[in-house]
């Protein structure tokens, strides 16, 4: 069931709005996001894929593009680094990263940390983070 003032509409009208720069803000799922704001969220090493599909349209197109992904992968590594090294979906896209351990902000000195989790500690995050790390001096709590 729809919520009042919510709506359905066809592909040929999302792209229409996407590409129209109709969109406030995006949210997306990520594999890797660089200091830069750069963005790759298309493909997996090793794995055959179909193409980026809409992702390129959508962080083209949004005023604010806002990345949700785990702090690490499966392996845990970081996906916040230094520079990506899988095939980019967008360059100097990114606005702000939201993470189950904080939330970043892109600025043009890198990654700042806005907000943490309430059992996360600021050693964790530079120990699972691939870039340096700036902290805000008053830092909000996340709600769990």
């Amino acid at each position: 069931q729809l919520l009042p003032g919510a709506c359905c509409f066809d592909s040929c009208m999302s792209f229409a709005a996407i590409r129209g720069g109709h969109l406030d803000v995006t949210v997306l799922g990520g594999m890797q996001v660089d200091e830069k704001g750069n963005l790759a969220n298309w493909m997996i090493p090793g794995k055959r894929e179909g193409g980026m599909g809409g992702a390129m349209d959508l962080v083209a197109g949004a005023k604010k593009v806002i990345i949700a992904l785990e702090h690490t992968d499966k392996n845990g590594a970081p996906k916040l680094i230094q520079e990506c090294t899988l095939p980019l979906t967008g360059k100097g896209c990114v606005d702000m990263v939201v993470t189950e351990l904080c939330m970043i902000k892109i600025t043009d000195k890198g990654f700042l940390v806005t907000a943490m989790s309430p059992h996360t500690t600021e050693a964790e995050l530079r120990g699972k983070t691939g870039a340096n790390l700036r902290f805000v001096s008053r830092m909000r709590v996340m709600e769990v």
